[in-house]
């Protein structure tokens, strides 16, 4: 920082970083006219699958194919169809959304439920 330069840095994401995008992707959901692209944390068939149930359009998964291959892509693809199969969803379209705050029974408690939850659950 004192001396003003660019230095390349790159800090690849875990699965535990999908928390906070899914979040917001569920809440936005249907709330704005742009589709939404979930970046961050995307690492399993089962992250993609919580990413469209939250409402995402795109999934991104940058991370994962930089450390695992590009051929990884293709084993997540399958995974996640063997999800859908296995929860009996005919379409990524009818699942896209159904966990968004906007389908869920009580969107207040959606909210607060992720907060209380996320400050049970640090540990310093």
């Amino acid at each position: 920082m004192e001396k003003l330069e660019v230095i390349p840095n790159l800090t690849l994401s875990t699965s535990a970083d999908i928390l906070l995008p899914l979040r917001w992707t569920a809440i936005l959901y249907d709330r704005i006219k742009p589709q939404i692209a979930l970046t961050s944390g995307v690492h399993t068939p089962e992250d993609i699958a919580k990413a469209v149930l939250a409402g995402a359009h795109a999934v991104m998964t940058t991370s994962e194919l930089i450390v695992n291959g590009i051929s990884k892509a293709s084993e997540m693809i399958a995974g996640f169809s063997d999800w859908m199969t296995a929860h009996e969803y005919k379409s990524v379209d009818e699942m896209r959304g159904s966990m968004s705050q906007k389908n869920v029974e009580n969107p207040a408690t959606f909210e607060r439920a992720n907060y209380m939850k996320a400050l049970t659950l640090y540990d310093n």
